[in-house]
Order: C-alpha cells, then sequence, then structure tokens
C-alpha cells in the first residue's frame, strides 16, 4: 500500500513529536466519510452512531452537528455520548445483556425528563426487568418507555462468522416466535412499556448486499405484522454493516441505501421512523496505528516485529482481520518510491503470544527505526485496546489543515488496577 505523501509526512512528525506507537486520526477522512453515508440515505433516515467503534470524544464532537445521534450499549457510552454532545433524546440504548444498572439508567432518564430514544430489548427476561424497574418508578406523571425488539433475521451473511451476528444461531435478538413472549414479559401491549418497533443486525463487514437486504425485509415484515395490534408500532432500524474493505470487496453506503428503497417500495407501507447505526464505516478509514520497526528477521519470507501489537489492535489476532499496512520510512530514509524493491513481510507485534501477527505484506527494505502505519484502525483499535504485557495505551493525535493535535497523552497502565 502506498500513503499520500502529505499522510506520511504527518506519520513522520507525530512519531517524533509523541512517540510510537500512537494512533493519528485525519479528521478531514471522518468528516467526509461522515457526510457520504449521511447522504446516502437522506433525511429520512436517523442516523444513529455506534459508539464501540470508537468513543474518543474529540472525534465523536465531531458528529452531532452533522445530524447524527448515538448508539450506546452501556452506561459507559450513554456517559460518552453526553461528554461528547451528542442529544439524549436522539441516544438508544443496546446490547445483548442489560444489566440492573443499565436498565435503572434508562429508567432514571425517562423520570427526569430526558428519555432515550429507545431502548432495544434482545429477551423476554430483558422486557420484564425493564417493565418491572419502569413500574416501580416514583414520578408525578408515569410515562411509558419507548422500546423496540431485536430481531434474529436467521440470514446468512457474506462475513466473517465471528461479525455474522445475524445468523439463527447467534446469540442476538429473539426469533420471530418468540416475539409474543417478549410482549408479554414486558407487561403487554397496555404495560409500561411503549412497543415502537424492530430492529435488526445482519452483521459487520458485509461483502455482499443479499442478507442485508434480507434481514431488512424480515423487519418491515414483522413491523407490518404488528402493527395492527400495537398503535406505535412504527419503527424499523436496520442495525449497520456497511463495510470497510479493499475493492472490489467493498460496497458503497449508497447500495445499502438503495436496497432499503427497494424493500420499502416492494413493502408498501413505509414505517414512519427509519433508523441505520454507522460505526465503522464513520471511522474507520480515519484512523492509523504508527508504529516503529523493533527488529528484521532475513528469512523467508522476512520478518519484522513492530512496536504495535495486539494490545493496540486486536482484530487481527481475534478473527483474522486484514488491515492495510504502508511504510513510512524505508532504511531510515523516506519510503514511498515506486522503484523500491517490495520483498515478502510477514509482520508481527511485540506482545507475547504467537498469535499478535498482522499478516504478510509487500513492503520495501526496512530497519529499526523505520516506521510503518497500519490503516483503517479508527474503528475497534483504540476501544479495544489493553494493558496486556504492562504495555501503556498508546497517545492519540488527530490531523487537520496540517496541524497536529494530541488530545488524549499516553496512558500509564499502573493506573490501572
Amino acid at each position: 500500500m502506498h500513503m499520500p505523501d502529505f499522510l506520511a509526512e504527518a506519520c513522520r512528525d507525530a512519531a517524533r513529536r509523541f512517540g510510537t506507537p500512537l494512533y493519528l486520526y485525519d479528521i478531514d477522512q471522518l468528516l467526509l466519510d461522515a457526510g457520504n453515508l449521511a447522504d446516502a440515505f437522506g433525511p429520512g433516515w436517523c442516523l444513529l452512531y455506534s459508539l464501540k467503534a470508537n468513543s474518543l470524544t474529540a472525534l465523536t464532537a465531531l458528529l452531532p452537528p452533522l445530524g447524527y445521534g448515538a448508539n450506546a450499549v452501556s452506561v459507559g457510552e450513554l456517559r460518552l455520548a453526553e461528554r461528547a454532545g451528542f442529544d439524549p433524546r436522539r441516544t438508544t440504548l443496546e446490547g445483548i445483556g442489560k444489566s440492573a444498572h443499565e436498565i435503572r439508567e434508562a429508567v432514571r432518564r425517562r423520570d427526569q425528563g430526558l428519555p432515550l430514544l429507545w431502548v432495544s430489548l434482545e429477551s423476554a427476561d430483558e422486557a420484564r426487568a425493564l417493565a418491572d424497574a419502569t413500574g416501580e418508578a416514583h414520578v408525578p406523571r408515569p410515562s411509558a418507555l419507548d422500546v423496540l425488539i431485536r430481531i434474529n433475521p436467521g440470514v446468512a451473511p457474506d462475513t466473517h462468522p465471528g461479525l455474522a451476528v445475524g445468523r439463527r444461531d447467534s446469540k442476538f435478538g429473539v426469533l420471530p416466535d418468540e416475539i409474543e413472549g417478549v410482549i408479554t414479559a414486558g407487561g403487554g401491549r397496555d404495560g409500561p412499556l411503549r412497543w415502537r418497533g424492530i430492529h435488526v443486525h445482519a452483521g459487520s463487514q458485509m461483502r455482499t448486499l443479499d442478507a442485508w437486504r434480507d434481514a431488512f425485509r424480515a423487519a418491515l415484515e414483522v413491523r407490518q405484522d404488528l402493527s395492527s395490534q400495537l398503535p406505535d408500532f412504527d419503527t424499523v432500524d436496520a442495525g449497520g454493516g456497511f463495510p470497510v474493505l479493499d475493492p472490489p470487496d467493498c460496497l458503497a453506503p449508497g447500495a445499502f441505501a438503495a436496497a432499503a428503497s427497494g424493500e420499502l417500495a416492494a413493502a408498501g407501507r413505509r414505517p414512519a421512523r427509519l433508523a441505520i447505526e454507522p460505526g465503522r464505516a464513520v471511522v474507520a478509514r480515519s484512523g492509523w496505528l504508527v508504529s516503529a520497526v523493533l527488529h528484521v528477521r532475513a528469512r523467508r519470507p522476512r520478518t519484522v516485529v513492530l512496536d504495535a501489537g495486539m494490545t493496540e489492535l486486536i482484530r487481527p489476532a481475534l478473527y483474522g482481520a486484514r488491515h492495510p499496512i504502508a511504510a513510512v520510512t524505508s532504511e531510515g530514509r523516506r519510503a514511498g518510491g515506486v522503484t523500491e524493491p517490495l520483498v515478502a513481510t510477514e509482520v508481527h507485534g511485540p506482545v507475547c503470544e504467537s498469535t499478535d501477527y498482522f499478516g504478510e505484506y509487500w513492503l520495501p527494505p526496512l530497519a529499526r527505526g523505520d516506521l510503518v502505519a497500519i490503516g483503517d484502525v479508527g474503528a475497534y483499535a483504540s476501544t479495544m485496546a489493553s494493558t496486556y504485557n504492562g504495555r501503556s495505551i498508546p497517545a492519540a493525535v488527530l490531523w487537520q489543515d496540517g496541524s497536529l493535535h494530541r488530545v488524549r497523552p499516553r496512558g500509564n497502565w499502573t493506573s490501572v488496577t
């Protein structure tokens, strides 16, 4: 992979000033991707940024002015959404398992007059727990709490098995024949919960549209079937799944928007509210993990060990995810020349695990101290970072208009207990 000269210079400058490894975020790329996604779906869709992708406040604070709400899966993420300036009434609470603490937080916000946009329910047990907490609340004017039911669409997404959350054997969502039990457990049609619609998520890093389209169609059909019984059942949340992959595997957001338009036209009756939950598609391309070479072994293939590894980017070790890698310097000089000989290179991290491995890449000659940049790490990198091996959390640096701004210093492992 060849990195643009201006971005390579930003990586070199950031490494000189703040050390490696570090996360570098290209703000112009983030704003471009966030805007393109919003334009693809248009004003008829509610955009809910998925905070689990990247919750760095300096980044997420850029999204509310672009019309984004927030999607959280914990009380911690709800607080991070507030810190970033997301409207609490355009923030949702989801997640496969909600603790009593999270359920109480949803009720507390309702009681204080700043209710969440909705809570997405994953089971009858969750519906019962939320209904019980809502019914116990002592407020002058009790009001129902808006909820969606997350369904399992039983599709076969064309993606890594670990990302195919819409499969029937996935832990996520309820099956169609379990929906009535969820409503009953939540107090029924006239209970303390206001049943607003259906939530579905087919998977992530989707290579084809089929499963996403099928899941959206299933959500529309379930909503239509229940709308005659539930007067406020007006919402379909289509989840996310918009990929960040190398061409030709990468479908643009517009392809998903067009597929949704086709299904809405075929369904006849359009739900009053439609939502998506982009995360990776908004922030992934903006992020780079800048790392230094620790040593090179002259083997076949050549082996390189970096000062960044699974503690900074766990996805390759977790499920074989592949990220682009570019040389920023080569044998102490600026890299990027088209005449440089490229060599098959196994790229490893420094962590004491054999799975701390990024993959094999074609890279120019490298020596200790050279810099490389790992791309597409704006999502699911810093939020999944750890201090395993006593390592420090890297600094986070923003790059915009030719300037670097450190927004988070390097973390100290001794502060983690």
